[in-house]
């Protein structure tokens, strides 16, 4: 199960994008409320998320993502949050954060001599790991995409990473992008 977590002020199309492309690709995805089902956007759209933080299964977790926006302060600031990534990081489950996002991960050291990428200006927190200007980069078992208009490529990528650059691509087509 990929597990794409909400946080008040979460980036909408960094969040529902990835999200849309994978239930295309038919790959479980759950959307998860940190602070309860009803989560308000970056941009004030109120989505009702799929489950709430304490209905994560770790051990069904494939990916945990994590959008970015201004909702990357409240990601941040969850115990619950970091407890995820930590039993990802432990277990070699996939990490994916966009935008400001690769900074949580950056700050916890994540990133160190690893391949990247995120919003400009939030390279700082990833001390120890390796800046691509590329709109998605993989490396191991974490993906990092630069923000909002790179929300597709790194919805794609998941895809490429569950079920082939095949289905992928036709996606793609499927989509005009």
């Amino acid at each position: 199960m990929i597990y794409v977590l909400l946080a008040d002020g979460f980036e909408d199309i960094e969040a529902l994008e990835p999200v849309d492309i994978l239930r295309r690709a038919e790959i479980e995805v759950k959307t998860v409320g940190i602070a309860g089902k009803s989560v308000t956007s970056a941009h004030d759209i109120t989505v009702s998320a799929d489950i709430t933080i304490d209905e994560v299964l770790k051990e069904d977790m494939t990916m945990l993502v994590l959008p970015g926006g201004s909702g990357h302060v409240n990601l941040d600031a969850s115990s619950e949050v970091h407890a995820l990534i930590s039993y990802a990081a432990e277990n070699e489950i996939y990490i994916a954060a966009i935008c400001a996002s690769p900074s949580i991960i950056g700050k916890l050291g994540l990133l160190e001599g690893r391949k990247y990428t995120c919003f400009p200006g939030f390279e700082q927190f990833a001390a120890g790991g390796i800046f691509s200007e590329e709109k998605a980069v993989l490396d191991g078992k974490f993906l990092t995409a630069k923000g909002a208009g790179a929300a597709s490529d790194f919805g794609f990528k998941m895809v490429e990473i569950f079920k082939g650059k095949d289905l992928s691509e036709s996606l793609k087509k499927q989509m005009q992008y």
